[in-house]
C-alpha cells in the first residue's frame, strides 16, 4: 500500500473531475472557510501568539489552505508537509510563499494551527487474520492475498504520524484538526479500498495507478496522541461539526451576495453536511496543547 500510493501521488494530480476523486475543499470554499474560522478562533482564545504558523498534512492542490488563510489571515506563515513533486507544484502556484517539508518532525518549533484532511486514510495499514498477517503475493500472473477470514486492521504508520504531531503540539503549542472518513471505535473488518475514475476498483488491480485508502480508526489515533501528552477532543461527524461552526449561515450570506449561484452553493452544502453524503461518514477530531482551548465545534 505504501509503495503503490507513493508512486500514485508522485506521478499525477488525482483530484477533481479529471482525476480519481474529489475532496471536501474542492467541493466548495465553505469547507476551507470553516476550517480557517475554527483555527483562527482557537488561536485568539489561546492569546493570539504572534509567531503562530499554519500547517497542513497532505495539502492536495492547496485549495484548503488558500480558503482557510483568507479567514486566518493571509500574512500567516505557511508550512506544508508534502512528498509529491506534482502536488507541490500545484500548491506552490496557490501558495507561493509556503515552506515545504517531508516530515512532521521538520515543522518549526512554533505554535501551530494545523489541518489534516484525508491524510491518514492513505497511510498504509496492516491486516491480520487471527495471528497471521495478511500479505500480497504473486499467484501466476496475478496478485492475491495470503489469508482470508475475519480481518483486523492496524496502522503503525498512522500511529507514528499522530504521535509526531502530538509531540510537536505539546512542545510548541497549537491545535490540529484531523478530518477523515472512518470509525469512532476499533473494530474488526476489511476497509481497504481502491478508487479510480470516481468509482471503486479492485484493490489488487493496476498497482500504483489508483488510490488505495482504508477507514481511519480514530480510537487508535486518539490513544497515540494522548500517549504523547496532547489533549484530544470528542469525535464529531463532519456534518455536525460544520453546522456548529456556522456553515449554514455562511452559505446563506454567500447566496445573498451571489443569488445566481444559489443552487451550486446549496448542493455543495448538502454534499458536505448531509448524513447520506459526506456528513456522517467523515469524522473530525482535534488535538491540542493541554493549555490551549478546545477548538470550536466539539461541544
Amino acid at each position: 500500500m505504501a509503495a503503490c500510493n507513493a508512486h500514485y501521488y508522485a506521478t499525477r494530480d488525482p483530484l477533481g473531475a479529471s482525476g480519481d476523486f474529489t475532496t471536501a475543499p474542492e467541493i466548495h470554499q465553505l469547507f476551507g472557510e470553516m476550517v480557517g474560522a475554527c483555527l483562527a478562533d482557537c488561536w485568539r482564545r489561546a492569546g493570539a501568539p504572534a509567531d503562530a504558523i499554519y500547517a497542513e498534512l497532505g495539502p492536495g492542490r492547496g485549495t484548503l489552505a488558500a480558503d482557510a488563510l483568507r479567514v486566518i489571515g493571509p500574512r500567516t506563515e505557511v508550512h506544508l508537509i508534502e512528498t509529491s513533486p506534482t502536488l507541490r507544484e500545484a500548491q506552490r502556484a496557490r501558495l507561493p510563499n509556503a515552506t515545504f517539508h517531508d516530515r512532521i518532525e521538520q515543522l518549526p518549533a512554533r505554535p501551530t494551527l494545523l489541518v489534516a484532511n484525508e491524510f491518514f486514510d492513505a497511510l498504509p495499514i496492516r491486516q491480520w487474520v487471527g495471528d497471521e498477517q495478511r500479505l500480497v503475493v504473486l499467484q501466476g500472473d496475478s496478485l492475491a492475498f495470503t489469508a482470508n477470514g475475519l480481518i483486523v486492521e492496524d496502522s503503525p504508520a498512522r500511529e507514528a504520524a499522530v504521535l509526531a504531531l502530538a509531540t510537536h503540539l505539546v512542545r510548541s503549542g497549537g491545535a490540529a484538526l484531523l478530518i477523515d472518513y472512518g470509525h469512532a471505535a476499533s473494530a474488526p473488518g476489511d476497509t481497504l479500498q481502491a478508487v479510480r475514475d470516481h468509482r471503486f476498483a479492485d484493490v489488487l488491480a493496476d498497482p500504483g495507478e489508483q488510490d488505495l485508502t482504508a477507514h481511519v480508526d480514530f480510537q487508535a489515533l486518539a490513544a497515540a496522541a494522548r500517549a504523547a501528552g496532547a489533549a484530544v477532543t470528542a469525535l464529531a461527524t463532519q456534518g455536525d461539526w460544520l453546522r456548529r461552526l456556522g456553515i449554514q449561515q455562511r452559505a446563506d450570506a454567500l447566496i445573498g451576495h451571489h443569488p445566481d449561484r444559489a443552487d451550486d452553493i446549496g448542493s455543495s452544502l448538502a454534499r458536505l453536511t448531509a448524513p447520506d453524503q459526506m456528513g456522517d461518514l467523515f469524522k473530525v477530531m482535534a488535538l491540542h496543547h493541554p493549555d490551549w482551548p478546545i477548538p470550536a465545534g466539539f461541544e
